[in-house]
C-alpha cells in the first residue's frame, strides 16, 4: 500500500458560493476540458466524460450517497445540503491540507482564507501576473507611470504570495521571451497599448508580457506558466535563458505534450511540471499517463495539484485519482521488484507534497 494521506495542491483556483443547477454543474465539467465554462451539446452530457465519470465515483460516498449514483440524485443530494456544507464534507475529505491559490480569474470564487476555512487546510496566494498589470494601467495616467507602478506591484506582491502565474504562454509571449525587450521597445508597447485600450482591456501586447515575465523572474518567487495548445515548446526558449537567474518555473497543463514536459524537468535544474490535472481529465487511463511522465522526469520535479476551478468535486477528483493511479503504478513497481516499497513510499511523499514545499518555501502542513 503506497499512502499519500497529505497533499500540497500547487495550483487551484477557488469554488463557487451559489447553489448549483445541473446546467451550471456542467458548465464548471466543461470548463476543465475546453478552459471556460461551456454547455454539452444538444442530448449529450459532460457527465460522459472521464472527469463525470470521476466525479460519481468519487464524490457522493462524501455526501452521504453510494458510488456511481445518477447525476440527478447527486445534485439533489447536494443542494439538500447547501453549498457550504457540500463544500466543506467535499474539501476536507480530500485529503489536501495546503492550497496554493491562483487569484487571478474573473469569477466570484473563494479566495485562499475562506477555502482554508473551509477545508481546515492552510492555503496561500499565487498571484496571475496579466491581472496584475491590468489593475496597475486602470491607475497609472502616463507612460512613466505604469512602468514604474508595474515593477513595484511585482515586487510588492511577492513579499505576500508564494507564487507567481501566468498565461503568457497561451498568449504568445512566451514565443519571443528568450531575453528582456529593450526599455525603448517596452515604452513603445506601453505607449501603444495605454493608448489604444479599453476600460478594463486586457494586456495581450507580446512585448509588454515579456517585460512582465522578465520582471517576475527578477522578483524571485517561483513563476507557474500555463503552456497552452503549444505544450512545452512554448516555453523552452524561456526555460534555457532563466537558467541560473533563481527562480524556479512550473509548466502547468502540459496534456497531451506531457512526456515533453516531463523532459523539460530533466533538462533544467529550475524546472518542474505539474502532475494532477492531467490525471484527473484522463481518470480511468490516469495510471497509463503517469507511468509515461516517470518514464522521463526526475521524481523531484513532479507536483501534484488539482487545478480545480470552481466544483469543489473537482479538488476530491483530482487528489482521488491522483492517489489511484500513484498506489497502481508504483505499486506494480513494487510487486515487480523493481523498486523497494520505502523508495516508492519516500517518491510518492515527494511528489504529493515534499517538492511543493521545498519549491514554494512552504512550513509543515496542517
Amino acid at each position: 500500500m503506497i499512502d499519500t494521506p497529505s497533499l500540497v495542491d500547487q495550483h487551484c483556483h477557488g469554488v463557487l458560493r451559489t447553489e448549483l443547477g445541473l446546467g451550471t454543474f456542467e458548465a464548471h465539467l466543461g470548463a476543465q476540458l475546453g478552459g471556460r465554462p461551456a454547455l454539452p451539446a444538444t442530448g449529450t452530457t459532460f457527465f460522459d466524460t472521464q472527469t463525470g465519470f470521476a466525479v460519481r465515483r468519487w464524490c457522493p460516498p462524501l455526501l452521504g450517497l453510494e458510488p456511481h449514483c445518477p447525476p440527478a440524485r447527486y445534485l439533489a443530494r447536494r443542494r439538500e445540503l447547501g453549498v457550504a456544507e457540500a463544500g466543506r464534507r467535499l474539501l476536507r475529505a480530500s485529503g489536501i491540507a495546503t492550497y496554493l491559490v491562483d487569484t487571478g480569474l474573473p469569477d466570484d470564487l473563494t479566495g485562499p482564507a475562506e477555502i482554508a476555512a473551509t477545508g481546515a487546510a492552510d492555503a496561500h496566494e499565487i498571484v496571475r501576473l496579466e491581472p496584475l498589470a491590468e489593475q496597475v494601467a486602470d491607475t497609472s495616467g502616463t507612460v512613466e507611470a505604469f512602468l514604474a507602478n508595474l515593477s513595484e506591484a511585482v515586487h510588492g506582491a511577492a513579499a505576500v504570495a508564494v507564487a507567481f502565474a501566468s498565461v503568457a504562454g497561451v498568449r504568445q509571449g512566451l514565443a519571443y521571451a528568450s531575453e528582456p525587450p529593450g526599455p525603448g521597445e517596452v515604452r513603445g508597447a506601453a505607449g501603444r497599448w495605454l493608448a489604444g485600450r479599453p476600460a478594463g482591456g486586457r494586456l495581450t501586447d507580446p512585448v509588454l508580457l515579456r517585460h512582465l515575465l522578465w520582471i517576475a523572474v527578477t522578483a524571485g518567487r517561483p513563476l507557474q506558466l500555463h503552456t497552452g495548445d503549444r505544450g512545452p515548446a512554448s516555453v523552452a526558449d524561456f526555460a534555457a535563458a532563466t537558467t541560473g537567474l533563481g527562480t524556479d518555473l512550473v509548466l502547468l497543463h502540459s496534456y497531451p505534450y506531457h512526456r515533453a514536459a516531463a523532459r523539460l524537468t530533466g533538462m533544467h535544474a529550475h524546472v518542474y511540471a505539474d502532475l494532477s490535472p492531467v490525471l484527473a481529465h484522463t481518470g480511468a487511463r490516469a495510471a497509463a499517463v503517469l507511468a509515461e511522465v516517470l518514464e522521463r522526469a526526475p521524481f523531484g520535479k513532479l507536483l501534484f495539484s488539482s487545478g480545480a476551478h470552481g466544483l469543489p468535486e473537482l479538488h476530491v477528483v483530482a487528489a482521488s485519482v491522483f492517489r489511484a493511479a500513484l498506489g497502481r503504478v508504483l505499486g506494480e513497481w513494487v510487486m515487480d521488484g523493481a523498486w523497494s516499497r520505502t523508495d516508492a513510499q519516500r517518491v510518492a511523499t515527494m511528489i504529493g507534497a515534499g517538492n511543493a514545499r521545498r519549491v514554494y518555501r512552504l512550513a509543515g502542513s496542517r
